[in-house]
């Protein structure tokens, strides 16, 4: 029984900023050569190997970050998921505060009652 790719589940590939730049460029200078917007996702997505939604994805995410369309740009997002770590590491530490300050309380009072 020979194992075909195609039933296999699908890898996630990892592309380079240089290559998601480049797919974007090329996206963006086919649109201006033939004045279209229909098609030419998918036709720079086959000539480079990509998958049409991840090129889609990138020409999205360009228009972003390049103030052309609305949306929260690549910057923002890390910044947000940078604040929102912190958040969750603030929370936990407060957490453990709350539970020593508890224990220690409860010990002092026992101490006291003596």
């Amino acid at each position: 029984m020979s194992t075909d790719q195609s039933s296999a589940k699908p890898t996630t590939r990892r592309y380079s900023v240089e290559q998601k730049q480049a797919a974007v460029r090329m996206v963006r200078s086919l649109q201006a050569e033939t004045g279209q917007s229909f098609g030419a996702v998918k036709r720079v997505a086959g000539q480079l190997g990509c998958g049409v939604e991840s090129v889609r994805s990138w020409v999205k995410q360009a228009g972003i970050d390049d103030g052309l369309a609305p949306g929260v740009s690549s910057s923002e997002s890390v910044r947000l998921k940078e604040l929102e770590q912190e958040n969750r590491e603030l929370r936990r530490a407060n957490e453990i505060l709350r539970r020593a300050a508890a224990f220690f309380g409860a010990e002092l009072d026992r101490q006291q009652r003596k």
